[in-house]
């Protein structure tokens, strides 16, 4: 039923202004909302998908006006051949500011765009050559044949014919792999870089995006109003934008076009009512606005698309073709050492957390690491998976030393972990978080994304999900959000992310943590098939019974140092480690 609801929707959208039901001027009115569409749906993917706030979107539409009003009125250039110019040219500029702008974090972000967003709008203003604050008129409409597209019903089907397509664009982009990649950055970034997401261009991407669609809003914009000045493109009508993609849906696209149909009509009707009201004229429809998104943030922060439309929909899983599986990463030779720590150490300013640590992990073995807590247990494991830098000794991976190793990189070697905390998404579904464990698995980008060429790929990696939920006991919640399972279950989701990468090492931080009895027999007869299979498993957990009766060799830490190593009867009986647990040998 929801697949239909959009070549339903773009026939009614492209057939109502020729219907007699609305005036010129209300045809208009939808030709702007189609316009500002554009602008929110990049925030839609920009903010409500990845959790980049940006206050400066209107910036990027002045990009693209101004570009195609110069070559058109300087050159004589064809509008219709601009529309490349206005793109490359906000595309070029997105580039340039995205490369500082997406490593800003926290509140850091959204002021950076605030601040960008007022420093574009003085430039379109000081520049002689744009019309200064005056701007630029005499554009030329867009043209079919020799027959001017200036009524407004025939500028709407442009319009909505463009809407349209960055519609279905990005919906299919946040299908698959890399919109997924994208939706694991809103909670942060340590899960997506586990598994081979590299942030920094995976944002610059997002962001790149959201300002070439806004620079193609510039482009209709500039042609439909046949004049451009700075006024349309400064950091009020950047916070409207942000509004619009607030207010429909965080996350939604076509909440997007609700929330730009909503701020649109109200503020025309506001307009006219509130300088009645008030008795003097005045843009007094920024306070209302101001009061509306303080409301949606308070009452709705997931806009209203989802109060009138439920959540969405988890992605359908089909069976592929036998032969479509990546292949299965090649095992290493059994007992041959897979990662050697030597003289690990880790200094916190005056605080030394890891203290020259070295143990191996053979292959196929399972080695667990245990010590009290605030023994340095964590802070080795992210030292092995490169989530911290080594302040001494080396980290070698079948005999290879890595230098400034990354968690993509070691992903990519065929490491697969877990967290101490669970990092999972949570308005994502489960099924959906355990196939971002399989981003490495494929390799379809942004453009086959968009173009929808990643079908077959996708399914492949949401079987590969499907499978490993299958593995470990989750398959009848495949299809609900992940935020609302318990903790228990969710440590489960984190193996069968880790296990969709299609590791020969897994990390597995406190696996057991949150299981009932019965689960822990299961996690345990899992890992032990895993052994069987020749993937090696570095453990870190606090239930010794679990620990003892599962791992091969065990490595103790007590304050950042290794103060025993051997097998499970060994270590169990070594007067340290019975004075480190217990204060004494008493």
């Amino acid at each position: 039923m929801r697949r239909a609801i959009a070549p339903l929707f773009a026939l009614v959208i492209l057939v109502l202004p020729f219907t007699g039901l609305l005036s010129d001027y209300w045809v208009a009115l939808f030709d702007y909302i189609g316009i500002a569409s554009l602008v929110a749906i990049g925030l839609v993917l920009l903010t409500g998908v990845g959790g980049m706030t940006s206050f400066g979107q209107a910036a990027f539409v002045g990009f693209g006006a101004y570009a195609t009003a110069v070559v058109t009125i300087d050159t004589g250039l064809s509008p219709w051949l601009s529309l490349p110019v206005s793109v490359a040219v906000t595309g070029i500029a997105a580039l340039l500011i995205g490369a500082i702008t997406v490593r800003l974090s926290g509140h850091y972000l959204p002021l950076g765009t605030i601040a960008w967003g007022i420093s574009f709008y003085y430039l379109f203003g000081n520049i002689s050559w744009l019309g200064a604050h005056d701007g630029m008129s005499g554009i030329p409409p867009l043209h079919i044949g020799s027959h001017a597209l200036i009524a407004p019903e025939e500028f709407f089907v442009v319009v909505w014919i463009v809407v349209v397509i960055a519609v279905v664009a990005t919906q299919n982009l946040l299908r698959g792999r890399m919109g997924r990649a994208v939706r694991a950055l809103r909670q942060g970034v340590h899960a997506a870089e586990a598994f081979g997401v590299y942030t920094p261009s995976t944002k610059l991407k997002v962001f790149v995006y959201a300002a070439m669609l806004a620079g193609v809003a510039g482009w209709l914009y500039a042609h439909f109003q046949r004049s451009v000045s700075p006024g349309p493109f400064g950091i009020i009508p950047g916070t409207e934008y942000l509004l619009m993609a607030v207010l429909g849906g965080a996350g939604r696209v076509y909440g997007a076009i609700l929330g730009a149909t909503a701020i649109i009509v109200l503020r025309d009707q506001l307009q006219s009512v509130l300088p009645l009201i008030v008795g003097s004229a005045g843009n007094y429809e920024i306070i209302v606005f101001g009061a509306i998104l303080v409301l949606i943030l308070r009452l709705a922060s997931d806009g209203i698309w989802p109060i009138l439309f439920g959540p969405q929909a988890a992605p359908r899983t089909v069976a592929p073709p036998p032969d479509a599986a990546p292949p299965q990463r090649p095992r290493p030779a059994a007992d041959a050492v897979l990662v050697e720590a030597d003289a690990v150490r880790k200094e916190f300013g005056g605080l030394v957390a890891v203290n020259d640590v070295s143990f191996a992990v053979p292959a196929g073995r399972i080695v667990g690491l245990i010590g009290p807590n605030g023994a340095g247990k964590s802070t080795t494991f992210n030292l092995v998976t490169g989530v911290l830098p080594l302040t001494a000794g080396r980290i070698s991976f079948e005999g290879r030393p890595l230098s400034h190793h990354r968690p993509q990189q070691m992903a990519a070697l065929g490491l697969g972990r877990t967290f101490q905390h669970a990092e999972i998404v949570p308005d994502m579904s489960v099924i959906e978080n355990v196939a971002l464990g399989a981003h490495l698995r494929g390799h379809a980008g942004m453009m086959r994304a968009m173009a929808g060429l990643d079908r077959a790929e996708e399914t492949v990696l949401l079987d590969i999900a499907r499978q490993q939920l299958a593995r470990v006991g989750l398959s009848d919640v495949a299809t609900v959000p992940a935020g609302s399972l318990a903790l228990g279950q969710l440590r489960l989701v984190e193996v069968a992310r880790a296990l969709a990468l299609d590791p020969i090492l897994v990390l597995l931080d406190e696996p057991a943590a949150g299981l009932r009895v019965g689960e822990k027999k299961a996690l345990a007869k899992l890992l032990r098939e895993l052994r069987a299979e020749g993937i090696s498993i570095l453990l870190v957990e606090h239930d010794m019974d679990f620990v003892m009766n599962l791992a091969d060799h065990l490595v103790v830490l007590d304050f950042g140092t290794k103060i025993a190593e051997g097998r499970a009867g060994d270590v169990k009986n070594d007067p340290k480690v019975i004075e480190a647990y217990l204060g004494g040998v008493a």
